[in-house]
């Protein structure tokens, strides 16, 4: 068992500018993260698994209406709720994820038991919801996903007949947490509410596997936060993994590569985290900023929102 352990979380990217983030708000994200970050880092510390440490971090970020997963999440063009989360251990390459769920509290559980219980990769809707109750998923009613500003929100791009990438100042508000734990696993989870206004049951690149999260522990754990689309076009997270394997690059270039160069050439705007099978921690965005936070064994212990 090595003592070099290390996690990351972030709480979606965009166009985030300190004009419009008032005191007591940034006080309400930052100590969001924190105590995310915390819950996650806790599991490491004490010798759990990277798996535990990534699925409460988010369940953490999925609770809080700041952030457009679980309770914030966003409402969709019939005015309900879709979401989508994953999860990936770096093991054995086991993943599990949901999509389109709308009663579910928290759809990273949900993607967890599928993971470990269904024999399936992808479980969407309805039938992800039926999955739920078997393994006894904690349910809530639309009330509890509601929250002012969302519905302000949607109101807007209703008016308007746009889908909005969460915010209106352009802000992709996913959640996700990527660890290394003390017996040498990655794992990585992410969790969404996807596009305001959505429609036709859109699915971004949250919930698939090499997409918008991925971990392996011969290489890195990746989740993703940013216009989905482009996301899935470019397959990112599997992309940065290839880098390393293949190509032989170390973390940072790997990211620097895709987030500052490939994405950019085809408009993709947003950011990742990710984390090595040494430990090393990468928090990468192209945008305006990137709610984020990492803690590792070694000492490092950041909280950030600008760049």
């Amino acid at each position: 068992m090595s003592n070099n352990f290390s996690i990351a979380i972030h709480g979606g990217a965009g166009t985030i500018l300190r004009g419009t983030m008032t005191q007591a708000l940034q006080v309400q994200y930052e100590t969001g993260l924190k105590q995310a970050l915390e819950a996650g880092y806790k599991i490491l510390e004490a010798g759990g698994s990277s798996l535990d440490a990534v699925e409460i971090a988010v369940v953490a970020l999925e609770d809080l209406p700041l952030f457009n997963a679980g309770k914030g999440a966003v409402f969709n063009n019939t005015g309900s709720h879709e979401m989508d989360a994953s999860i990936m251990f770096g093991k054995g390459l086991e993943a599990g994820a949901v999509c389109g769920v709308s009663h579910i509290k928290n759809p990273v559980k949900l993607a967890r038991a599928v993971m470990d219980h269904s024999g399936h990769v992808i479980l969407c809707g309805a039938g992800a919801e039926q999955f739920a109750k078997m393994y006894n998923i904690t349910y809530a009613d639309e009330d509890y996903f509601y929250t002012e500003q969302r519905y302000q929100q949607w109101q807007e791009a209703m008016k308007e007949d746009i889908v909005q990438l969460d915010h209106t100042e352009k802000k992709y508000g996913t959640v996700g947490a990527v660890a290394l734990d003390r017996h040498g696993n990655l794992a990585a989870a992410t969790s969404t509410g996807g596009m305001t206004n959505k429609k036709f049951g859109r699915i971004g690149d949250s919930p698939v596997p090499g997409a918008g999260t991925y971990a392996n522990n011969s290489t890195c754990a990746v989740s993703c936060t940013g216009h989905g689309e482009l996301f899935l076009r470019c397959v990112v997270a599997y992309d940065i993994s290839c880098l390393i394997e293949y190509k032989g690059l170390s973390l940072k270039d790997a990211c620097d590569l895709v987030v500052y160069d490939k994405l950019v050439k085809i408009g993709g705007e947003g950011g990742l985290i990710a984390i090595d099978k040494s430990g090393n921690i990468e928090m990468s965005f192209n945008s305006e900023g990137m709610y984020r936070a990492c803690r590792d064994s070694g000492g490092r212990n950041d909280l950030l929102i600008y760049r």
